[in-house]
């Protein structure tokens, strides 16, 4: 995949953009936009450990859901603005289909927080 361009949106090359926040002990994130872009390509290529270590304890799960098989079919980020230093925001839209059906748009803002130099995230409001 060195040569490919990320799946986050980025206009980079994969290795150069999430590839290395996604290598084991790889570098954090520096922001909390570049976090969310990292999570959005570790969902596209089923990182599940990346995705659980970049969750805050206080919201994250015990495993990521099973259910139907998720294509991901691209990322729009529409703005990321901070909340103090060590809070940030990102609202993006995801586009996915599930389990073979019909494309569908997810609309999110989502929260981060930074700890340990570390941005987290925490969760997210679902917008229409």
């Amino acid at each position: 995949m060195s040569a490919s361009m990320c799946v986050c949106g980025a206009s980079m090359a994969y290795e150069m953009c999430c590839g290395g926040y996604h290598k084991v002990g790889g570098l954090p994130a520096l922001t909390a936009e570049k976090l969310m872009r990292s999570r959005y390509a570790a969902y596209v290529l089923g990182l599940e450990d990346y995705l659980l270590n970049t969750w805050h304890a206080s919201t994250r799960p015990a495993s990521l859901s099973d259910d139907a098989p998720v294509k991901w079919l691209g990322l729009s980020v529409k703005r990321a603005w901070d909340g103090g230093a060590d809070e940030g925001f990102v609202e993006f839209v995801a586009r996915y289909r599930a389990g073979g059906g019909a494309a569908t748009r997810l609309h999110e803002v989502s929260r981060f927080v930074r700890e340990d130099g570390r941005w987290l995230y925490v969760d997210g409001v679902f917008e229409d």
